[in-house]
């Protein structure tokens, strides 16, 4: 069975190059031209993943960002001009999942939307359980908790954490996090990683001033300390 992709966007030239590409990829593809449109149309189609413009003719798609991630959790790649860094980790912080700007080329859009469904499908058999001090991961289940008692951690988050719960107090570097993460289209774009990890911290009580569990290696990446190793 396809993938579906819902496209919103209100140009139509960028809607058939979108049709084009993303049915000879085996996509299926669902248009809409606007945030209203958009948002029956992803009640009724369920899409897999959604591709969203922010200038849309009657609301602004960070509006439509919101009113998706009130319910839903369906990836969400941004269609932006807007090319300003405090903008792009706004759409973060609002739940994007990604985005992409404009113009753009169709291999790195098809390779970005391969990364995002990447996320849907259900991981591999582990049965690696790891506890380090209050934290407690297991890796088959995708679940975690902290004191005994369960947190809640998006995929990205959860994918982080394992990585460096597996080799607690190495180095693991920006890039490496990212390939891992988000892909190699996103091997610069480290604020990524500083929405993320300042989420997981509140996740985890974390100070970052005197931090608990991760370490920030200034310009280079973040370890896990090991609470139980003198």
């Amino acid at each position: 069975m396809n993938r579906q992709i819902m496209v919103i966007d209100d140009e139509a030239q960028i809607q058939r190059f979108m049709k084009i590409s993303l049915i000879a990829e085996n996509f299926d593809y669902v248009p809409a031209y606007t945030a209203v449109d958009g948002l029956k149309q992803i009640k009724n189609a369920m899409p897999d993943l959604i591709i969203l413009d922010l200038g849309l003719p009657d609301k602004d798609g960070s509006w439509l960002l919101c009113q998706i991630r009130s319910w839903s959790q369906v990836p969400i790649l941004i269609l932006t001009a807007r090319d300003e860094e405090e903008e792009k980790v706004r759409l973060l912080n609002a739940g994007a999942n990604d985005y992409l700007s404009k113009p753009f080329g169709i291999k790195e859009l098809i390779a970005r939307i391969r990364v995002l469904l990447r996320d849907l499908v259900a991981p591999s058999a582990e049965h690696e359980v790891y506890q380090l001090g209050n934290i407690k991961l297991d890796a088959a289940n995708h679940k975690v908790w902290l004191k005994d008692q369960p947190i809640t951690l998006t995929k990205k988050e959860f994918t982080f954490l394992k990585y460096l719960i597996q080799q607690p107090n190495a180095l693991v570097t920006h890039q490496q996090l990212l390939k891992k993460i988000w892909g190699d289209y996103h091997l610069n774009d480290t604020h990524y990683l500083r929405v993320l990890v300042s989420q997981l911290r509140k996740k985890l009580e974390d100070d970052v001033n005197q931090p608990s569990y991760i370490v920030t290696e200034p310009g280079i990446g973040y370890r896990f300390i090991n609470p139980d190793k003198d």
